[in-house]
């Protein structure tokens, strides 16, 4: 009687509990340990980091909720639309844009910044589902892959020029997971590899010292400046590796509390956690993150078109990069890359979008629903 009540409820609602609540759970770590790092900053604003990422959480659960309740095909409709406007405002923002930290990809307003490339993340996954689902009958399979590549790059190119390297690599890791689900012969994906290495070569004479510095911290960041280069990875390495099983405690992590710990409420949010929470904290969010790559799984398998199955994959695509690069480069095997850590890390502009994303997902998921019932009748 209860399962017949839950499932009678969960079609109302049509929402992917799982994946909802565990993102909630995810939402409710951040806090919790934003919270003990804006006591430290009372120099700072006192609680202004938690109070802002309060706010970007309300924002960000009413974008969820609008996008969990506009069908996805209305996004299909505006694809094209949605890919030009992104590439204008990417364009704007190298002209207009501020800059922070290096990278000017921020449009100001007020005390508040927005990011317009973590925008671009989403509106690319919708034009190259969009684009390919339509293509797919039209198109060759060279040709279609040729046509992704190059519209997939004018964004790219302007996310590097800003420079944002971890962006770029977020959007050619979404082009990739959208790609390789479409059938791609054996050859070609030996092809994009090689090719994709050969760009990355040739990339490397065009990044900044203090990128080639990033990278070649990771590979020793003892030999690197110390105070420099090598600092920010040395530093997050030593927040993971002290917070032992259990953690020192929220508020009494040396490492963050004590400001040794650069960016500890953005780009190494998980070392903080690692550090205060410890080795069972850590787990715990691997396994949420693991539990909504699940449900993901799951919504694409049951996802009622192409366009849809493809949308999701490429949201998988972007959650996996984010998450290896950030929690990578928290424990030394990937270079500092700057990318926010989703669900967890500190900013507006990622909280939002993600949440979004978790909206279409829902919104598929709905309409997964629906086919089964039409299908039972």
């Amino acid at each position: 009687m209860l399962q017949v009540a839950f499932c009678m409820f969960d079609k109302f609602l049509k929402t992917d509990w799982v994946l909802t609540l565990s993102a909630m759970l995810l939402l409710g770590i951040s806090m919790a340990v934003l919270y003990s790092i804006s006591m430290s900053t009372a120099s700072e604003g006192g609680l202004s980091i938690f109070w802002r990422q309060l706010i970007f959480i309300v924002v960000g659960l009413v974008c969820m909720y609008i996008f969990s309740k506009i069908s996805y095909q209305t996004l299909k409709a505006r694809s094209t639309g949605i890919y030009f406007l992104t590439l204008f405002i990417l364009l704007g923002v190298l002209i207009f844009g501020r800059t922070i930290r290096g990278t000017a990809g921020w449009i100001g307003f007020g005390s508040f910044h927005i990011q317009p490339v973590e925008i671009a993340k989403l509106a690319l996954i919708i034009f190259l589902a969009s684009f390919i689902s339509q293509k797919k009958m039209e198109l060759e399979e060279t040709g279609r892959l040729v046509a992704s590549l190059v519209l997939s790059g004018l964004m790219i190119f302007l996310v590097i020029k800003q420079p944002d390297f971890g962006s770029a690599m977020v959007l050619v890791g979404i082009w990739l997971g959208v790609t390789f689900v479409c059938g791609i012969s054996r050859k070609k994906i030996i092809i994009i590899i090689a090719l994709i290495s050969l760009s990355a070569f040739v990339g490397w004479f065009s990044l900044q010292p203090y990128q080639k510095d990033r990278v070649l911290s990771l590979i020793h960041p003892e030999t690197m400046d110390p105070k420099g280069a090598g600092y920010n990875v040395i530093q997050a390495m030593i927040a993971v590796g002290s917070g032992g099983l259990a953690g020192k405690g929220i508020g009494h992590g040396s490492q963050s509390q004590l400001n040794f710990l650069p960016e500890k409420h953005t780009d190494f949010i998980f070392a903080s956690i690692s550090e205060e929470l410890g080795l069972l904290g850590s787990l715990l969010v691997i396994s949420l993150y693991l539990l909504m790559f699940y449900r993901m799984r799951i919504i694409a398998i049951n996802a009622p078109d192409n366009f849809s199955y493809l949308v999701v994959v490429g949201i998988m695509s972007m959650f996996f990069v984010q998450i290896m690069e950030n929690i990578g480069m928290n424990i030394g095997i990937m270079p500092v890359t700057g990318i926010p850590l989703p669900l967890l890390s500190y900013g507006g502009s990622s909280l939002i979008m993600v949440l979004a994303s978790i909206g279409i997902l829902n919104n598929i998921y709905s309409h997964k629903e629906i086919i089964v019932k039409s299908e039972e009748y």
